[in-house]
């Protein structure tokens, strides 16, 4: 005798070696011997074979119309064996009930199965619904086969190029668009980047670029709901000071601004004047809220994405010629030494005489300006007629804090690497299109404008870090134990310090229209201001808040992503300047084993040809093909230019520079691009090219 059983899922049938009441032991075809539990039998019969029985109900089984067998069914539950007398004759055969069997089984929008063995048939609106979705997966699956095809010919579907981006970078895997790719892919041996390129689906790098940074991180857009700026309400006294800030022509976030009091009486007051939005903007706040979803402004070539609207931005911004609202740090010296005898914080409105420019001022802002008294420069612009004495002092100061951070540094900063600033010729602030004339030029490291500025923040940041962490105040600090290689800068809640900048404690404080941490420590600043010993008790962030543990993870996380698009970007752009102006060779140095830094270009890239040389050597360098999508371009060492002994001297001189530098490089769909977050004085500055 042989059985017909069902066994997880799957339909089986064997020779009977004993049977009892509740099982069989029943031999398969292969030899295999198994139990069958009497409930799962579902046949029992001497002949055909079950091989053949089972080949002809299969068979047989293709042959059963599924609309004329549900119209067959009964409403109730029934057998198969009873379909099958319904559907072929009274007499259906053995053959006939096991095929009606295998094909109730496999459609199930058609017949539910309500037991072993037993249906019921589906209701007509669900099985309407069902076989409309059948049809429409088999539509789906067919134009998914078509577009397959159509990529692996080299054509671009327009539903995949219109869902380029989030095929790529967010894709959704059920989705027809993201199949046909990836079927691709496996059928042309080619990556999903390199077959949409190859495909035509890329019409514009450049828009590669930013709507793969927008889709990861403005997925709703860059623009802002209708929210007015709140009033500062507090009745603040008018400063008796005088200040002007120092930013780059198109900087319109004016966080910043300086002042100075008392040269020539012996005692010397220098002021360090903050925007004070916080004075303002409460946190939880809607404004508080964009600040908070958005953490920083994005900056990039010829153009920006603000963390707070433009017309907010502006009602706190330091604009000359307005008393503007501002947190005031105030650091009196002795005018001789330069040591510093006692700082106080006031919130006030401060006067703004002037916006100097820096990139205006730098050729005629120098070292020997500042520090001649004699020397005339033949153009004299008139801001800077009563600012000459104030520049000197504040030069003369930033020279004397700078040192004494370098005794605690242990080493001296390194300046020798120039930055870059990018220019769009005609774009105007508008969003780049990719296609723009770009031009680069080089700005030195550690110009006295640029030293004054930055040695002011740096000195605003640690002391008010340290005035937070006196009071018992929380505060978002950035720490570094120590300047050995690997040692990053960190972020936390507690003063420590800052072996990279040589501070006891350093929080960011000085930026609140552009950086979020700056925001929420000048919330914290102002209730010091304000409370004294008591703030503890009533700033917005009290210790050990969870709040600000979350404020500082989201803040990395972002801040890193918008500094890699900022750097991938800028890398972009300075390939583009390469060929625009068919630059095909460039010199360059070695800085570590086949890699090179351009020394009149913000480009660093691989070549061949370098193997052996040792760091600081110059070379000649051509270059190859560039893959503006990839970000990619190669070169080769055509010669070197230098000898051993003056590479032997580029190494002493370039020894505190970090080897293992950012390198926005070649890219792919998931590519890491980290960072050492070394800090330094030119980022401290808080004046980033917009």
């Amino acid at each position: 005798m042989f059985l017909l059983f069902e066994e997880a899922g799957k339909f089986m049938a064997g020779r009977v070696l004993s049977e009892a009441e509740t099982s069989a032991q029943v031999e398969l075809d292969s030899g295999k011997r198994v139990k069958v539990k009497a409930a799962n039998v579902l046949l029992k019969f001497e002949k055909p074979t079950p091989a053949v029985l089972l080949a002809a109900a299969q068979d047989l089984s293709q042959t059963i119309e599924l609309e004329l067998a549900w119209e067959f069914s009964p409403e109730d539950e029934f057998g198969f064996a009873d379909l099958a007398r319904e559907y072929f004759s009274a007499n259906a055969t053995l053959e006939q009930q096991a095929g009606m069997l295998l094909r109730l089984f496999e459609a199930p929008h058609y017949f539910r199965r309500a037991g072993k063995g037993r249906f019921r048939k589906a209701p007509a609106d669900i099985l309407a619904l069902a076989l409309a979705a059948i049809e429409k997966k088999k539509l789906i699956l067919q134009q998914t086969q078509q577009w397959v095809t159509e990529l692996s010919q080299g054509g671009c579907p327009q539903p995949i190029r219109d869902q380029l981006y989030k095929i790529l970078f967010k894709p959704d895997k059920n989705a027809p668009e993201y199949k046909a790719v990836v079927e691709a892919s496996r059928a042309t041996h080619l990556g999903p980047l390199e077959l949409l390129i190859k495909a035509g689906a890329i019409d514009s790098p450049y828009q590669f670029h930013w709507r793969r940074f927008l889709l990861e991180n403005f997925p709703k857009g860059t623009g802002f709901p209708k929210l007015e700026a709140p009033a500062i309400r507090d009745e603040l006294p008018l400063s008796t000071a005088r200040a002007f800030s120092i930013d780059d022509s198109a900087t319109t976030e004016i966080d910043d601004a300086l002042s100075v009091q008392g040269l020539g009486s012996g005692t010397v007051v220098v002021g360090i004047h903050i925007a004070a939005p916080g004075l303002a903007i409460q946190p939880g706040s809607s404004l508080d809220q964009l600040g908070r979803n958005r953490l920083s402004t994005v900056y990039m070539p010829g153009y920006k994405i603000t963390m707070l609207p433009d017309d907010v931005v502006q009602s706190y911004t330091l604009m000359e010629g307005r008393d503007c609202p501002a947190v005031s740090l105030y650091v009196t010296l002795d005018e001789a030494t330069l040591e510093i005898k006692s700082s106080e914080t006031k919130l006030e409105r401060v006067h703004i005489g002037a916006n100097l420019r820096h990139d205006q001022l730098d050729t005629i802002v120098t070292t020997e300006w500042l520090e001649n008294p004699e020397f005339l420069h033949q153009i004299d612009p008139q801001p800077l007629h009563h600012k000459r004495k104030q520049l000197s002092f504040l030069y003369r100061l930033a020279k004397d804090l700078k040192a004494k951070r370098e005794v605690v540094r242990g080493k001296p900063e390194n300046f020798s690497r120039p930055d870059y600033n990018f220019k769009l010729v005609g774009n105007n602030g508008a969003e780049p299109q990719g296609t723009e004339q770009v031009q680069i030029s080089i700005r030195m490291r550690g110009e006295p404008l640029d030293l004054i500025v930055s040695e002011a923040m740096i000195l605003a940041n640690s002391t008010w870090g340290s005035w937070m962490a006196e009071l018992g105040v929380p505060g978002i600090y950035r720490s570094q134990a120590s300047m050995l290689p690997g040692v990053k800068v960190r972020m936390g809640t507690r003063a420590l310090p800052h072996a990279g900048l040589g501070v006891k404690s350093y929080a960011w404080s000085t930026s609140p229209l552009r950086r979020y941490t700056d925001l929420v420590n000048q919330w914290q600043i102002i209730a010091c201001a304000r409370h004294g010993k008591t703030a503890a008790l009533v700033a917005p962030f009290k210790p050990k808040d969870a709040d600000l543990f979350s404020i500082i993870s989201s803040f990395d996380s972002t801040y890193f992503a918008y500094n890699d698009y900022q750097r991938a970007i800028e890398r972009f752009w300075t390939l583009k300047f390469v060929q625009q102006n068919k630059v095909t060779e460039i010199t360059a140095t070695v800085f570590k084993e086949n890699m090179v830094r351009a020394d009149d270009l913000p480009l660093v890239l691989p070549v061949t040809g370098a193997s052996g040389l040792p760091r600081g050597a110059r070379v000649l360098i051509k270059l190859g093909d560039i893959d503006e999508v990839t970000l990619d371009i190669h070169g080769t060492v055509v010669a070197r230019l230098d000898t051993v002994t003056e590479t032997v001297t580029a190494l002493e001189e370039d020894a505190g520079d970090d080897d293992e530098e950012a390198i926005a490089g070649p890219i792919a769909i998931a590519v890491d691009l980290s960072e050492n977050d070394t800090e330094t004085p030119a980022a401290a500055s808080d004046n980033p090219a917009p």
